[in-house]
């Protein structure tokens, strides 16, 4: 077993006893037997590891939904929206911010402070308690470093609309995921007029579009892409796996636009069948050893607790210009720059 697995373990084991912890103190004496069910769009080989811990030492049967590649995090939203009436879910552990924060505008999440949520800085947790975030990742720029000189490195986003890189750049499909999250992020750091023209122009230079963040990483990795825009965990994973690529992370310099950093997201659902449990589960999803379990996983997470002392494998928002947004604005927005974006990218 890797040292690095070894530490995993241990991560975990920590961070189960904490949540036996919290059990206790929240007057159960001993683990209560009940359950809980949780819609995670984090990836099952990294959620289920976690959610197990939680279920052996607290005692509290998790019942897990969990998403596809296909779907992202849409079916999951679309599910806790079909379900209003009769809710199933308890809690929706989200890997992204701006679909969790529409749900909260919808009307469909409950107000909860966790305990655990007020160590993290207070851009990643909603002022009334109604979602709380951790475990972050970058939206970067990963490079094919045998078809990029070192000296000629896409430095911006915006280099994808740069017509020497044209047909020569990938992203995801900006209708899911965190490449829809990143649109409605810049539809309000641009504006929805420069937004538009951004990716107007970003078509127009023949951009390719790939089925997923982890097929554009994986496209470039292979040389049929010069660079592409992805996630740090896809990026990381092809670094780590020897291919010949390099991570950039766009406008991060002081004074630019930043990189934008999306934190997964933990919410109790609106009148949640099993609530305590719900919020026993939120609050150890929260403790500093699963930030620390999320960080060493394959997926390279970036803690937002300050207090979690792990050295991230990626950069933080301590190392780069990090993009000021109003993620309640995006979500705000998400129907305009969805609809533009299926105007310019939907038949592709």
């Amino acid at each position: 077993m890797s040292k690095r697995r070894v530490r995993g373990c241990a991560g975990l084991a920590r961070a189960a006893a904490a949540a036996a912890a919290l059990a206790a103190a929240a007057g159960c004496g001993k683990a209560p037997r009940s359950e809980v069910v949780v819609y995670t769009a984090l990836d099952r080989m990294f959620s289920e590891p976690i959610l197990a811990a939680f279920e052996q030492r607290t005692g509290v049967r998790v019942l897990a939904k969990y998403d596809t590649e296909a779907t992202k995090t849409v079916g999951l939203v679309n599910a806790i929206r079909a379900e209003r009436n009769r809710p199933r879910c308890d809690v929706f552990w989200n890997n992204e911010i701006v679909n969790t924060i529409r749900l909260q505008q919808e009307g469909l999440l409950e107000a909860y402070r966790p305990k655990a949520a007020e160590a993290f800085p207070a851009r990643y947790r909603d002022a009334a308690g109604y979602w709380s975030g951790f475990a972050a990742r970058a939206r970067v720029l990963i490079v094919n470093t045998n078809l990029v000189a070192a000296g000629d490195l896409p430095r911006s986003i915006h280099a994808l609309t740069d017509p020497k890189w044209k047909g020569r750049a990938g992203m995801a499909k900006p209708l899911f995921g965190t490449t829809a999250t990143h649109a409605a992020c810049l539809f309000v750091a641009l504006g929805a007029d420069k937004a538009r023209q951004f990716y107007e122009a970003l078509r127009d230079n023949g951009v390719q579009i790939e089925s997923g963040n982890k097929a554009v990483a994986q496209s470039v990795a292979a040389g049929r892409l010069a660079f592409g825009v992805t996630d740090t965990d896809d990026a990381i994973e092809e670094v780590e796996g020897g291919r010949p690529v390099a991570i950039v992370y766009p406008d991060g310099a002081p004074g630019a636009l930043g990189v934008l950093f999306i934190p997964n997201t933990l919410a109790l659902v609106r009148n949640a069948p099993h609530a305590a449990a719900g919020k026993l589960l939120i609050e150890y999803l929260l403790s500093p050893e699963v930030e620390a379990e999320l960080a060493a996983a394959a997926s390279a997470q970036i803690p937002l607790n300050p207090g979690v002392k792990v050295r991230p494998r990626v950069k933080t928002p301590a190392d780069v210009t990090s993009m000021d947004v109003d993620f309640s604005k995006a979500a705000a927005c998400f129907g305009t720059a969805s609809s533009c974006l299926e105007g310019l990218f939907l038949a592709r």
